[in-house]
């Protein structure tokens, strides 16, 4: 999608406390936890556009096989350079898919909310995770074992198809924003950003289109290739000017036709 390969891998000796970050508390998510039904399972992958079209028997053969795990806000579900080991699913919460630049930037490539998967095709591919996950807040995500994922896709080639499509559908919006982070003046690139996030998951509420997640300035930043001071003076203007509102640490939109036209470039820096 024409992005050069300039990503490195997460430096591995970053200390007990990446360690902590990124292994988790599996135990005491064990016993904090209750596991879902095998019924609720079913019901989550049926929900998928990926597992959709499965015989019953075949959700079932695949919700038995997976597991679930909840991780705290800032917790790695992996990362980049882990062997591909499960195909992922969020069930609540958000994980924002990172790469980390040899500066020790993170580019945040996907914000995946419930329903939404990840990491399937690099269990098909047999290859690393070429990227990591993390929780943008407390997650449940439903794992089903790479052994299980490609038993399954060798019965029924039609879960590749569907990985395929979905894995075009987020190229393409992927082309989308590098192509904005190439040309577009740093407020239109925000502007879009968050139009597009309110626009695929935002609620309508009687002042506007509202997201249904805590957007930090930061992981604003971090989507669309600049700091977090341009991120916080942007929003802080846009806030004074009413074109969003902050609703319990929500960003509402309130005046969408303003943002549309400042991401069309219109905007100031």
């Amino acid at each position: 999608m024409g992005v050069r390969h300039e990503f490195a891998w997460l430096a591995v000796g970053a200390g007990p406390r990446l360690g902590r970050l990124r292994h988790g508390w599996g135990a005491a998510r064990r016993d904090m936890f209750a596991s879902m039904a095998t019924g609720e399972r079913t019901a989550a992958l049926k929900s998928n556009p990926v597992f959709a079209g499965l015989p019953a028997r075949e959700i079932e053969i695949l919700a038995g096989a997976a597991s679930e795990e909840v991780y705290r806000a800032r917790e790695y579900v992996f990362m980049e350079g882990d062997p591909a080991g499960w195909l992922c699913l969020v069930i609540s919460g958000r994980v924002k898919i990172v790469r980390h630049s040899r500066a020790g930037k993170d580019v945040v490539l996907e914000l995946l909310g419930p329903g939404e998967i990840f990491g399937g095709v690099a269990v098909i591919e047999k290859r690393p995770y070429p990227a990591a996950a993390q929780a943008v807040e407390p997650t449940t995500v439903l794992k089903i074992p790479a052994d299980a994922l490609t038993a399954a896709s060798l019965r029924h080639p039609d879960i590749i198809k569907e990985m395929a499509l979905m894995l075009g559908r987020r190229l393409r919006a992927a082309h989308d924003s590098v192509t904005s982070l190439s040309v577009d003046p740093v407020e239109a690139r925000l502007a879009g950003a968050l139009l597009r996030l309110a626009e695929r998951d935002g609620a309508r509420t009687k002042a506007g289109l509202a997201l249904p997640f805590h957007l930090t300035r930061q992981s604003l930043a971090d989507m669309t290739g600049t700091t977090v001071e341009t991120a916080i003076r942007v929003v802080s203007r846009w806030l004074k000017a009413r074109l969003v509102i902050d609703e319990g640490g929500r960003l509402v939109i309130v005046d969408k036709a303003a943002l549309a036209e400042i991401a069309a470039g219109e905007g100031e820096d």
